[in-house]
């Protein structure tokens, strides 16, 4: 099983995985192999909760016009993105797709890093495992009868592809499609699907794409690494997300992701998620009269196993009991360091495992993880009691494909869904709006974070959005992932600018989230920011009118 120490901070808690083996991130973290054998049942009481890879799903399910993309190319600045590098941590790419061409048929793809495809050589570059292609390996496959035989890279699923395409596949004037910073070259990163040991701790399923937090870092430490040796700038899309987490954009992924934020040069960008409205989310106080709050979990027929986070606000501390839809009662568990229970319902078939954290590493915050085990249907009802001082709890069900849509709270709360590591205040977050209507995205994930801190910060087109597919097909998609791929490339346009053509040569991610900011448009009958539309959708043309100062 994977595990991510913090080496650098804790040389006890490096220490303790002596004989296990070590593969280093970058200067803080580092992911430890532990074989199973060593794995105790009680796994939490034994290391800190954020050791464990939290695990990410794909975020899907006439744009650049009104991102002013097209009034800006057409402009004397004639901004498309030369000289600066996109980069995707995702599903692969199509590289034989047109788009990712140059007009000669060589390639516009720097490396594609494909964490799939074993490689016993494999070299510190990519960490010791994976296989990199190079820019001359894809040319060569290109020009091959055969060019699978020579980079056998395929993305199966079409989701890298899509994001690449939008934010810089070159022009298809016969399909009528433009992506956003078309002299762009790419890095990518074709992520390894998650270990089975992970998706059986949280009840993953296992024909769903699912990706663990430690392989994200390691892509994400790449591209910056490549960009880094290329002395190119680099805007990187994240379109990945979990509800495993605090919510407030912190843990290890995160906290790399703000270090890299303020390098200059780089832009990383995240979408929020698709969870504003996938009932997944629950918000409470507890009810002085009543002593507790009820929480009512709606369990659907044939549910998977899955895992709910309960994060309570400090200065709380908190404590649960369960009744299971037949009226089986497991009586209050006591709020204790390191409490853990493995309850077996009779009736119902189900069990569950319930780990206290009462002081969690990261946050400092308490939580509790509840994972069930072969579920029965129907009403749950989970009553949360608090101490004297309490400021309120939030709890989690995980992210649509991870649990059926059957599986839902009964009174549920549509905001604080950001998928981490939407969460993150240092990257660039992006939601989706529907260009035509200029209506926010319905299945969008709202702000704030779990303290009220402003996100996301920034719309942009992602309903029924033209995008091309492997292939060389096109087709109708919407998602949040999408709105962050169009808002990559037009952070490329501003790498452009500032950085290539030397108007800002210490542009990172926070200015130039500043300077989309200043370029937004709104709505007058709305306050900005808010937690639908952070603040404003996203103008790139207006960003540059802005400078004008007038």
């Amino acid at each position: 099983m994977d595990g991510i120490v913090e080496y650098a901070v804790s040389s006890q808690e490096y220490a303790r995985y002596a004989g296990a083996t070590i593969n280093f991130i970058n200067n803080k973290y580092a992911t430890v192999y532990v074989p199973l054998s060593r794995i105790p049942e009680k796994l939490i009481g034994s290391i800190a909760y954020s050791v464990i890879p939290k695990l990410f799903a794909l975020l899907d399910l006439v744009s650049l016009e009104e991102m002013g993309v097209i009034r800006l190319q057409s402009s004397p600045l004639s901004l498309k993105g030369s000289g600066v590098l996109l980069g995707f941590v995702d599903t692969g790419i199509d590289y034989l797709n047109p788009m990712f061409q140059n007009a000669d048929k060589t390639t516009r793809i720097v490396s594609i890093w494909d964490q799939t495809i074993v490689n016993m050589q494999a070299s510190p570059d990519i960490f010791y495992y994976g296989t990199e292609y190079t820019k001359e390996q894809i040319n060569a496959a290109i020009q091959s009868e055969e060019p699978l035989s020579i980079v056998p890279s395929i993305d199966e699923i079409g989701h890298g592809t899509t994001l690449a395409g939008l934010a810089g596949g070159f022009t298809d004037v016969t399909a009528d499609f433009y992506g956003a910073a078309q002299l762009s070259e790419y890095l990518i990163v074709k992520l390894k699907p998650a270990k089975s040991n992970g998706r059986t701790y949280f009840g993953v399923p296992d024909n769903v794409a699912c990706y663990a937090e430690n392989d994200i870092m390691f892509g994400i430490a790449y591209l910056v690494n490549m960009a880094k040796k290329l002395n190119r700038p680099i805007a990187i899309c994240i379109g990945l997300g979990t509800n495993q987490g605090s919510h407030e954009g912190l843990g290890p992924l995160n906290d790399i992701i703000a270090d890299y934020s303020t390098q200059v040069g780089a832009a990383i960008i995240i979408a929020v998620g698709n969870e504003g409205n996938a009932m997944h989310h629950f918000f409470g106080k507890i009810d002085e009269a009543a002593a507790y709050t009820l929480v009512e979990l709606e369990v659907g027929e044939n549910e998977n196993n899955f895992s709910i986070e309960l994060w309570g606000n400090t200065p709380g501390t908190y404590s649960i009991d369960i009744i299971s839809p037949s009226g089986e009662y497991i009586p209050r568990i006591p709020a204790r360091i390191g409490e853990f229970r493995s309850i077996r319902f009779l009736f119902d078939e189900t069990i569950i495992y319930v780990d206290y954290v009462i002081v969690e590493a990261q946050t400092g915050d308490e939580l509790i993880l509840i994972r069930f085990r072969n579920p029965a249907p129907g009403i749950w009802k989970i009553r949360v009691y608090g101490s004297k001082i309490t400021s309120g709890f939030h709890l989690w069900l995980p992210v649509r494909g991870f649990i059926s849509d059957k599986t839902v709270f009964v009174s549920p709360n549509q905001f604080t869904t950001i998928t981490d590591p939407g969460n993150n205040l240092s990257a660039i977050t992006a939601t989706a709006y529907n260009p035509i209507n200029q209506a926010l995205f319905l299945e969008a994930s709202r702000g704030y974070t779990r303290y009220e801190q402003i996100n996301p910060d920034l719309a942009a087109p992602g309903v029924n959005i033209y995008t091309p597919l492997p292939g060389g097909q096109h087709g109708l998609a919407s998602g949040t992932s999408l709105a962050a791929a169009l808002m990559t490339g037009i952070s490329a346009l501003l790498l452009e600018w500032g950085i290539v053509r030397g108007n800002d040569r210490s542009m990172d991610t926070y200015q130039i989230k500043k300077y989309l900011i200043r370029g937004v448009k709104r709505n007058p009958a709305l306050t900005y920011p808010n937690r639908e539309w952070g603040y404003g959708t996203v103008d790139i043309y207006g960003t540059f009118e802005s400078l004008r100062g007038e």
